[in-house]
């Protein structure tokens, strides 16, 4: 008995893995380190101002370069970097090789020929040739055919504060664009998918704010009306996908008996579209139908953990907003890291290559800041959703074992944050240092995987896919034992080890309960996202469809459904994670109360219920005293 450590929910705070946040703050240090000396060696300059080929920074004096003739020179009134070939594109490098030059001013209007060049040198001050060669010797002197931009020189205006001259029409990357998408043979069919995101853009804007709509709406009805929620969704994804799937094949059967259904190429991919769509949906329909039948049974077992997490988000109305806080917080990290990223490609010295051009490269320890940086994009990114985690589990903590629900904080959101900031970011930090463990080997593999795509054998193949599905799968379980550990540690203010094996041990006594209320919870969550979705995308195919003529449907349907599927995804997510940490407390609650007094229970009435509801089915269940119904058997 002494070796079993009672709980004692929020009765004691103390700080939690205190060296695990020395050890985060100082890898934070080394992100900043980075950072200044990415700006401190000139890097932010060349990002910001441009360098030509030379290595001189456009629009101030330069350093000479050892070994470049061009270098060193005042290009003080030369504020713009312009590309002598700006549609030559390097797809093995992704970037534009070309010879790049400091200018005065963007060619405005196109330039057909070297007179054109040097009319708009002499009229402009701007001189798109080489530094060697004089305006005056342009249609002259033999070496202005290499020294003078390929012609026609496009149309060009800068680029916001990177002063970088950019081609208006982008028609010359079509080339590039087509390479990357490499399912498509023929170039008009992405000329036509394009094209067709471009005319039903209001449309789409329009849909995906109707996603976002949506769901707002359904965590407001899971607020107010959790106990029936399940049977709505239920009936709603019923009649959803077989209204989606009649419409489509109504649209289908329409437009193929219409006389303009064949006349041009829009109209039939329109009509091949529609009839890969149907059958799809119908596929899909007949599979949600067989599962729903099979889990018909257990969707009981989830209506009062989704009753008292309604009544979590009555009396914690903040939590909803959770996905926009962390959403704007990653932004700003995002931003931060790519901006640096940026500084890192323009720093270090400069170096000259066999072109006779200079370029920066960083030499001895300093070229592993690469690795650095991209270990702290995923290590803080999992910070930060861990901090979502830790303050949503640490507010439903308070809500369920504070007996009277008047004496709660005013904010109880704002208290776990108080809590996470002061006692558990230690926590945080290891748990999310473990997740970015297993994603480093896992992300490598993905990487050898696409360089090696075509080269490998199919054993090496084969192997590689196992080893990155195994580490996806330990990834996944990892991250659903974190979000435990994080509920224990807001329960009993333990470390992260003791927390997760503490959270452990009640999972594992629990295991056919999780696998029940997490199955059926997560799949009527699941049902939400595809309500939200079919709702999203059958409003689209009804907007659309007064398009059919001109605007091919592909892509467009894609992105809105995608979006509101994401949507949906960060509205339902905190409200699967809230079910998960009152199961977690729920299990704690009856295995250390039992309502006798000075054991009462901390549960909600309606836990209650269920709790006698299932004594009752589980004792005319195990009457026979299976090895299932002992398993079973009220804790």
């Amino acid at each position: 008995k002494s070796s079993k450590r009672e709980w004692k929910p929020l009765e004691d705070h103390s700080c939690t893995d205190v060296p695990w946040l020395l050890l985060f703050i100082l890898f934070c240090v080394g992100m900043g380190f980075i950072c200044g000396y990415s700006i401190a060696t000139g890097a932010a300059a060349r990002l910001l101002s441009g360098y030509d080929s030379y290595g001189n920074i456009c629009g101030q004096k330069n350093v000479k370069v050892e070994g470049i003739v061009n270098s060193g020179l005042d290009l003080t009134h030369k504020k713009y970097v312009f590309f002598l070939d700006p549609c030559n594109i390097d797809l093995v490098h992704q970037k534009i090789k070309s010879v790049a030059l400091c200018v005065s001013a963007c060619p405005r209007k196109e330039l057909k020929t070297l007179a054109d060049i040097q009319k708009f040198a002499e009229t402009n001050g701007s001189t798109l040739c080489s530094y060697e060669l004089q305006s005056s010797e342009y249609t002259t002197d033999p070496r202005a055919a290499k020294l003078c931009p390929k012609y026609p020189v496009p149309e060009s205006a800068p680029i916001p504060f990177f002063h970088r001259c950019a081609p208006v029409n982008i028609s010359c990357y079509a080339k590039f664009a087509e390479a990357l998408i490499t399912f498509v043979s023929d170039s008009s069919v992405l000329h036509r998918l394009i094209s067709g995101v471009m005319t039903s853009k209001e449309i789409i804007m329009g849909l995906c704010l109707l996603s976002l709509v949506l769901s707002m709406i359904l965590m407001v009805i899971i607020r107010y009306i959790s106990r029936v929620l399940v049977w709505i969704v239920t009936i709603l994804v019923i009649l959803g996908s077989l209204g989606g799937t009649g419409v489509l094949w109504w649209v289908y059967a329409k437009q193929r008996m219409s006389a303009s259904a064949l006349e041009t190429q829009i109209a039939k991919d329109n009509l091949q579209a529609l009839l890969i769509y149907a059958i799809a949906a119908t596929v899909f329909t007949v599979i949600l139908f067989l599962i729903m039948l099979i889990m018909r049974k257990r969707v009981a077992l989830t209506i009062a953990l989704f009753h008292v997490a309604g009544k979590v988000f009555i009396h914690l109305p903040l939590l909803v907003f959770q996905p926009f806080w962390t959403f704007f917080v990653l932004i700003l990290f995002w931003a931060y890291w790519i901006t640096v990223l940026l500084f890192l490609g323009t720093t270090g010295s400069p170096v000259p290559n066999e072109e006779g051009f200079v370029e920066f490269r960083m030499v001895g320890p300093l070229k592993y800041m690469w690795w650095y940086h991209a270990v702290g994009l995923i290590w803080i990114s999992e910070f930060i959703l861990a901090c979502q985690q830790m303050t949503v589990a640490g507010a439903v903590v308070t809500y369920y074992f504070t007996r009277e629900k008047k004496n709660l904080p005013f904010t109880p959101i704002l208290a776990s944050v108080n809590r996470l900031v002061c006692y558990h970011l230690g926590t945080v930090a290891k748990g999310s240092f473990i997740i970015t463990l297993v994603k480093i080997p896992r992300m490598i593999l993905m990487y050898i995987q696409t360089q090696l795509k075509g080269k490998e054998n199919a054993c090496a193949r084969c192997m590689l896919k196992a080893c990155i599905c195994c580490l996806w799968c330990l990834e996944k379980c990892l991250t659903y034992l974190n979000q435990n550990a994080y509920t224990a540690t807001a329960i009993n203010s333990t470390n992260f080890c003791t927390s997760a094996k503490d959270a452990f041990v009640i999972l594992v006594e629990n295991a056919l309960r999780v696998a029940a209320i997490n199955t059926v919870g997560d799949f009527m969550l699941f049902l939400g996202k595809v309500l939200i979705v079919c709702s999203t995308g059958l409003a689209g195919v009804m907007l659309l469809n007064y398009q059919r003529d001109y605007t091919i449907w592909v892509l467009p349907l894609i992105i809105v459904c995608l979006f509101a599927f994401l949507v949906a995804h960060c509205f339902l997510s905190i409200y699967e994670m809230v079910v998960d940490v009152l199961f977690l407390c729920f299990a704690i609650d009856t295995k250390y109360n039992d309502g006798s007094p000075g054991r009462e229970f901390y549960m909600d009435k309606v836990l209650m219920e269920f709790v006698e509801n299932s004594r009752k089915s589980m004792k005319e269940a195990g009457r026979g005293g299976g090895a299932e119904s002992r398993e079973l058997k009220p804790m």
